[in-house]
């Protein structure tokens, strides 16, 4: 097995298949990751006419043509690129479908992190930028779920000996702009922004990441069916805030711009 082959790719389709019926549930969540993400395109003077949404589960891309832009969504499940109205195509991010120079702008709003090769797709959409586009990219870094994480682990490890990858891997967020760097893109920005999420009912939690597509998807994840205590184990080591279980979503948002005439001066 190859040593980059972390995530098991048929059950991220999956997931990303059932979420299509549920992605209503966290939109809210989804919206304001994304309108931060996009609020970056006030920092440039460029105007943008083509841009391509990756993954952006029917949120993105309505956020993008609002700002006047003609969009081509893509993702992984072919029902939640449809999702995004049309024109939208079925692509996997490893292997993407586009001709070089295809688009000024390419928006990845949290879609990147269930990629085997990483640094192969940041080149693959680099390669489908016009000289001078713009990529945006969001990705969950170092300490998301960190506090899941952790209470699952104790809680596995108390009740059955053993721990099981339960929580996907996460970038440091130091690394992002290295990555964006070893793609090819120019003046690699990542700054972090940090979102507190609140619940009154802590297995809303897990619903939540169910219901946007979440769910594990670690190819090394245990396959049986997990202790039945174990949830209501680990829910209950969760920190609270006002009352309710506190858990915190780091995003690194990324920003690189495809070499050209005048990207060193945007």
């Amino acid at each position: 097995m190859d040593s980059m082959d972390i995530f098991d790719r048929a059950a991220v389709r999956r997931h990303r298949d059932r979420a299509v019926k549920t992605i209503d549930q966290v939109a809210n969540v989804l919206r304001d990751a994304a309108e931060r993400l996009l609020d970056r395109l006030d920092d440039t003077t460029r105007s943008f006419t083509d841009a391509l949404d990756v993954g952006g589960r029917g949120i993105v891309a309505p956020l993008l043509r609002a700002r006047g832009l003609r969009v081509v969504s893509c993702d992984l499940s072919a029902a939640m690129a449809a999702s995004n109205g049309n024109p939208c195509v079925a692509a996997d991010e490893e292997w993407l479908p586009f001709a070089s120079a295809s688009f000024d702008l390419i928006v990845a709003s949290l879609s990147l992190h269930w990629v085997n090769d990483l640094p192969g797709a940041l080149l693959q959409l680099r390669q489908a930028l016009r000289p001078d586009g713009l990529l945006l990219a969001s990705l969950p870094a170092l300490g998301t779920l960190a506090e899941l994480r952790s209470a699952l682990t104790e809680a596995e490890d108390e009740l059955t000996g053993g721990v099981s990858p339960r929580v996907s891997p996460f970038p440091e967020l130091r690394d992002c702009a290295h990555l964006l760097q070893r793609a090819g893109f120019m003046l690699p920005v990542a700054d972090l922004e940090e979102v507190r999420l609140l619940y009154a009912d802590p297995f809303a939690l897990l619903t939540d990441l169910r219901a946007a597509g979440e769910a594990n998807a670690v190819r090394e994840r245990n396959r049986s069916m997990p202790c039945p205590a174990l949830f209501p184990a680990a829910l209950a080591r969760l920190p609270t805030q006002d009352g309710r279980v506190a858990v915190t979503l780091r995003m690194a948002m990324m920003t690189g711009w495809a070499p050209g005439a005048t990207a060193a001066t945007t």
